[in-house]
């Protein structure tokens, strides 16, 4: 009885504790919120002061309860993860002979391999399974593109630079370094003086170029050859280029892949036989000029992203395949729960829709379907969660928006991001283009709709628009074609006797209108965007940090758990002696394996078996076959699962299919022990393989020898 109050005593502290750090961060998210909606309605300095400061203490709190409790988690090794994937070269830091650059890094040949396996996984899923068009569009985009988009306007950061080298600094950082420089040179500082100085600091991302400048010169901060720096000036974050021998015409890496699937509507939507909704889908690279790059392979400053652009209709986004994913269970982060409890939903799609958490079916859809593809790589369903954005975080024209996250040693990371675009990205292309980006839907009857009669008065619209004018008409003309369009145009014309159209001023005296009525046989409609986007390189580290663990007999031997589905090698083959006709027998399983487009490992250096094995479990191969002398009599091999390290004797032409349907999930391991003969291996400490011993009621026997111990059936009684 007191053992159980004990342990319910424990448990309750355990869950009051986490409740209050809860509370905590749900406060933290909401001050958060709070500092940017401050910054960005530009209120004074000392509001945001005050701000910041609350936000900090808040901070303080939550960090005092968890180093009070501790994690309730395992400790992360990073050093004998960080060993693993640079000495197995599955990342590595490019150019590294000749210093490196940050933000830069290459996939060995194990990482590629997994890379590969995900994309091809990522097609299977998602572009051959919803039957999407998939696009690869050119990396080098033209700036008339990004400046339609808001990309280039958008993405800056103000820098400064040291006036005899060139080297660039990002400006709010160089202030905030140097007062902490001064803090800690000043420890006798009055307490007063001290909080003038982190006000300033706290401030540092929401001063003009003017005011850093000044700044900076009050700080005395200087340049590493002793100069003051540069003024300050904007940096973009994308990479600028000239297009063209001639340097007139201006261009950029793309910073995302979408905009090239926007600017190809039209011809995708015919490529579709017009037939809406329709999804498109592209992967490849986006780049992005990181000022500060940090956390590995989690901000980088060229990533492999994978794109889909889901067109519907944006008055209806139901999806035809909802109901097979209406019962998934997601865990869900809305935005109340982050400025209430703290807490997040465990809560099905059908449900989350219904009650209006998340906006509607296609954006649920597609996030059920996120999950299960992550789930069907292997990542750990425990550390992944949807979080929504808040008021303060989404676009102005956003309809929902919710990130999953992964949980990873540098905590929840934002893998992939899923937004409800609504119709602003072919708007905007449409606009800037002057092409319409228009779908279609039949009516199954005519329908009678109201809409604005319009009678221009073409004089006044020649003097004020000259070349204009058309553009002018055909956008009135265009809102004309519903009346609900229309109304806001015709309220303010009558009220003010201006207003605004496509950025051109109109007034009363350029249009007068009618309010009608007219039969139609179609709608025309810009459709909206739901767009799943895919961070492939944050993907591929988060699995690596899940997939990694330790044997529990020896810390020392690592090993990479990933799903054979993924898994850079299939299966490894290995000879228990070096005889050539062992090696026959290894060569002849290790192509009827590769015949199958499964990669395989063979291993037949001289090192101990059991050593071999801790090699291939170290790069994630998830199965070992073992050619024994017992191979050569009967024909019959060891085949040796990585998790579980059981070990099951099969003949040797049934290595191939076992192998395939392990791939493709068309049996299981339990399933195969059920078929064929269990022998247990008990691997010792030192990554050397002990005696088989064979399971209870077993026919095989072990039977050492000066060179290896195998197994061998056992005589008849």
């Amino acid at each position: 009885i007191e053992l159980h109050r004990a342990i319910k005593s424990t448990m309750t502290t355990e869950t009051n504790w986490q409740d209050e750090l809860d509370a905590i961060n749900a406060k933290i998210t909401r001050q958060g919120s709070d500092v940017r909606q401050l910054k960005k309605d530009g209120s004074d300095a000392d509001a945001i002061s005050e701000a910041v400061e609350m936000l900090k203490q808040l901070k303080i709190q939550a960090d005092a309860i968890q180093e009070e409790h501790g994690s309730s988690e395992a400790d992360f090794n990073r050093k004998a993860f960080d060993d693993l994937i640079l000495r197995k070269m599955f990342v590595v830091p490019s150019f590294e002979i000749h210093g490196g650059v940050k933000g830069l890094f290459d996939l060995g040949p194990p990482a590629c391999s997994l890379k590969a396996s995900m994309i091809d996984l990522w097609r299977k899923h998602f572009v051959l399974a919803e039957s999407m068009l998939e696009m690869e569009c050119t990396n080098l985009t033209p700036e008339s593109v990004l400046k339609t988009s808001g990309h280039v306007e958008r993405f800056t950061d103000l820098m400064v630079k040291d006036v005899d080298t060139g080297d660039c600094f990002r400006a709010d950082k160089l202030l905030e370094d140097v007062i902490d420089d001064l803090l800690e040179n000043s420890p006798t500082m009055l307490t007063e003086e001290k909080e003038d100085h982190l006000r300033v600091q706290r401030q540092a991302d929401a001063y003009s170029p003017e005011e850093l400048d000044a700044l900076l010169l009050k700080y005395d901060c200087k340049a590493p050859s002793g100069k003051p720096f540069t003024p300050s000036f904007p940096f973009n974050l994308m990479f600028k280029t000239s297009i063209g021998p001639e340097g007139t015409s201006v261009g950029y890496l793309r910073p995302e892949t979408a905009q090239g699937l926007f600017v190809n509507f039209k011809r995708l939507l015919d490529a579709n036989q017009q037939k809406m909704p329709f999804a498109a889908a592209q992967i490849g690279l986006g780049f992005r000029n990181e000022i500060a790059p940090r956390s590995g392979l989690l901000r980088v400053r060229e990533f492999c992203m994978g794109e889909i652009e889901h067109f519907v209709n944006p008055k209806d986004k139901a999806h035809p395949n909802f109901p097979s994913i209406a019962d998934k269970e997601l865990v869900l982060f809305g935005s109340d729960d982050q400025l209430g409890s703290g807490k997040t939903k465990t809560i099905s799609c059908g449900e989350a829709v219904s009650s209006g958490l998340i906006n509607n079916e296609t954006l649920a859809y597609f996030m059920a379907r996120t999950q299960l593809y992550m789930e069907r790589i292997g990542m750990d369903p425990a550390r992944l969660r949807f979080r929504q954005h808040l008021k303060t975080e989404m676009a102005h024209y956003a309809a929902d928006c919710w990130d999953l996250e992964i949980k990873s040693s540098y905590g929840w990371v934002e893998c992939v991001g899923h937004a409800d675009r609504a119709c602003y990205d072919l708007e905007q292309h449409a606009k800037a283009t002057k092409t319409p980006m228009l779908a279609t839907l039949k009516l199954d009857k005519p329908e009678e709709i109201e809409v604005a009669k319009l009678k221009f008065d073409r004089k006044s619209l020649g003097k004020a628009f000259k070349k204009d004018q058309r553009v002018v008409s055909g956008a009135l003309e265009a809102l004309a074609e519903d009346w609900n369009d229309f109304e806001p145009i015709a309220t303010a014309l009558e009220a003010d006797g201006k207003t605004m159209v496509e950025g051109f001023e109109v007034t009363k005296e350029m249009v007068t209108w009618t309010k009608t009525k007219k039969m139609v046989h179609e709608i025309k409609f810009t459709p909206s965007v739901i767009e799943p986007s895919f961070g492939m390189g944050r993907i591929l580290y988060s699995l690596l940090e899940h997939s990694f663990g330790q044997r529990e007999a020896d810390e020392q031997r690592c090993v990479m758990k990933f799903k054979a589905n993924v898994a850079p090698y299939k299966c490894a083959v290995l000879p228990i002696s070096s005889s050539p006709e062992t090696n026959v027998v290894v060569d002849e399983i290790a192509a009827d394996l590769m015949d199958s487009d499964m990669a395989t490992r063979v291993d037949k250096s001289g090192a101990a078996l059991g050593r071999r094995y801790a090699r291939v479990d170290e790069i994630g191969v998830p199965f070992a076959v073992t050619v024994d002398f017992e191979s050569l009599v009967d024909g019959t091999v060891t085949l040796r699962e990585r998790d579980s390290m059981q070990q099951i004797r099969l003949p040797k032409d049934d290595v191939t299919s076992l192998i395939f349907a392990f791939v493709h999930d068309k049996i299981t391991w339990e399933e195969a022990t059920h078929k064929y003969e269990i022998v247990t291996v008990a691997e010792g400490e030192d990554g050397e393989a002990a005696a088989p011993v064979p399971a209870a009621g077993s026919k095989t026997v072990v039977v050492n020898t000066g060179r290896a111990r195998f197994s061998r059936p056992a005589p008849a009684k």
